[in-house]
């Protein structure tokens, strides 16, 4: 198994969580020491100890981590937007420091790292700086999450194109949220052509597992069973 891998999207929404958790779970699972991260995160609902990322929370309980949600998500923002404009509206400047701190000593810690992005690969998290950009500096493959149906492919292709672009590796893509009974042609096409398209393998077809507690940090076994042939196929 790699040393990691920094988990991004087609856009957001597509699942790019479930995913990660998934991954991390299965690792555990076989008895890996896997970290997580979430580094930016907006859409953090506040609590009496601050703002707290739901999407940190699940990774950790999947990942069964101790690691402090401060370091696990350091930065957190309240409104459900992109980074730069959840921040000019809070009225602060966004400071990569504390993310930085967080991902040195948590790569450190263990021996696999999942780095899940926010939004898609073009979301600004700085004026200046995008996920695609940040992927760079963390140098870890990157994962493509993508959703089924008519347009992902137009959507994973440009993804790929912009993360190639910069220089990264693209392992894989999955698609998540994957009806294996359907009978709709652009899902039942949409793999084999994403692959030709992009000359990326899609890795896996991850299923919408109702199994799946997001809230208790539960991966349902469904999802837990695909994340596991991703692994292999990563491998």
């Amino acid at each position: 198994m790699m040393k990691g891998l920094f988990i991004t999207g087609t856009d957001t929404g597509v699942g790019k969580t479930v995913v990660a958790g998934a991954l991390a779970a299965a690792l555990r699972a076989c008895g890996v020491d896997v970290g997580v991260m979430k580094p930016v995160a907006t859409g953090c609902p506040r609590r009496r100890e601050g703002l707290v990322s739901e999407d940190a929370e699940f990774l950790a309980k999947a990942a069964d981590v101790l690691d402090p949600l401060d370091e696990i998500c350091p930065i957190r923002l309240a409104e459900p937007l992109a980074p730069t404009v959840a921040a000019a509206r809070a009225g602060v400047a966004l400071d990569l420091a504390p993310m930085w701190r967080a991902w040195r000593r948590l790569r450190k810690a263990h021996a696999v790292m999942l780095v899940e992005g926010i939004g898609g690969a073009l979301c600004p998290v700085t004026p200046n700086r995008s996920v695609a950009d940040l992927a760079q500096t963390f140098r870890l493959p990157v994962l493509v999450v993508a959703r089924p149906g008519l347009g992902t492919i137009n959507h994973t292709a440009m993804t790929v194109d912009v993360l190639r672009a910069r220089g990264l590796e693209v392992a894989g893509i999955v698609i998540n949220r994957y009806d294996h009974d359907t009978e709709d042609v652009a899902a039942l096409t949409g793999p084999d052509e994403i692959q030709r398209v992009t000359s990326v393998p899609v890795l896996g077809l991850v299923p919408d597992d109702p199994a799946t507690d997001f809230g208790a940090g539960v991966v349902g076994e469904d999802a837990l069973a695909a994340a596991g042939q991703i692994l292999l196929r990563l491998r």
